[in-house]
């Protein structure tokens, strides 16, 4: 049976997926894996990927192309999105992959980001009513409206996501009240350009903030993908988790069951941007999925293939 792989490079995470296809032709992993390596560290300030963030993430995504090879991927396909978007040197990181990894990685659009979020998110969720896809990065969120039959009609990606946001507004530790208000009040100001949402649509919503905002608010320790992916996270829990969080300093929010110590510094300023989002869409559940781009990008560029 043939095995193809996914890896999206995202500004806060790296995430590797192997699949093959099972006997109705549908995707099934052999394997996830998932780390924080921050690649997009500094880089709303600098426009520059950092020295240290760039050597963390070709460590990781040398051990992935390795995995993925081991377990006899055909081929691989990589992408990066906001930070390798947004950074002069870019294309030095580029390079870089091609040589220490051997994999070519294409830098996706913030359209094309969304495009793969949604087709990810409707594979598993769509089909009966309208469907809303929340993807809240690192660097970027977007948003995409899709019609019952799986046609987008409208995406927008922004440049708020976890990293950039808390780089930008949260200094203190826990943040203060007015930092927390000022990242609001933009974020807020940014989402207000998102139109109404079509009557009767499902708010699906993907990447690690939302995942992360779940595990935390359900006591989910150790992570077990069955009890995430599917759930419907209420507007209520996504904000007594926030005000749990922003009132923990981080080396406490590191203790959290369900949140992963590398992603504490940045997850209130995700959950923050996910409750707003809610209000926005005036959604007051969320239906939480654990397969985000790197699903989508499986299928966009495999899924022809027997």
């Amino acid at each position: 049976m043939s095995r193809y792989a996914a890896i999206d490079v995202g500004t806060n995470s790296a995430l590797l997926l192997v699949a093959e296809r099972d006997a109705e032709g549908r995707w099934q992993a052999v394997a996830e894996r998932a780390e924080i390596t921050r690649l997009g560290k500094g880089v709303d300030a600098t426009r520059r990927l950092s020295p240290e963030a760039v050597e963390l993430t070709l460590e990781v995504l040398t051990r992935f192309a390795i995995e993925a090879r081991a377990l006899g991927a055909r081929a691989i396909a990589v992408t990066a999105t906001s930070a390798a978007r947004d950074a002069e040197n870019g294309p030095e990181f580029l390079a870089a992959v091609q040589a220490r990894a051997g994999l070519t990685v294409e830098i996706l659009s913030g359209d094309d980001e969304a495009r793969l979020a949604f087709a990810s998110a409707s594979s598993d969720f769509g089909g009966k009513r309208p469907l809303v896809v929340l993807d809240i990065g690192g660097g970027s969120t977007e948003f995409i409206f899709g019609t019952e039959d799986g046609r987008i009609a409208y995406r927008r990606s922004f440049d708020i996501g976890s990293v950039r946001m808390t780089e930008r507004f949260l200094a203190g530790d826990p943040p203060a009240p007015a930092e927390l208000s000022a990242l609001e009040a933009f974020v807020r100001q940014t989402f207000s350009a998102v139109p109404r949402p079509p009557e009767g649509a499902q708010l699906v919503g993907v990447a690690g903030t939302v995942t992360t905002v779940c595990a935390v608010a359900r006591t989910i320790e150790p992570w077990d993908a069955t009890l995430v992916h599917g759930a419907e996270l209420a507007r209520s829990e996504v904000e007594a988790t926030e005000a749990r969080l922003a009132h923990l300093p981080v080396a406490l929010r590191r203790t959290l069951p369900g949140l992963q110590p590398r992603r504490a510094d940045v997850i209130v300023a995700g959950a923050l941007i996910l409750r707003v989002a809610l209000d926005v869409l005036g959604a007051p559940t969320v239906v939480v999925s654990d397969r985000g781009l790197r699903w989508g990008l499986l299928a966009d560029r495999f899924g022809a293939q027997p």
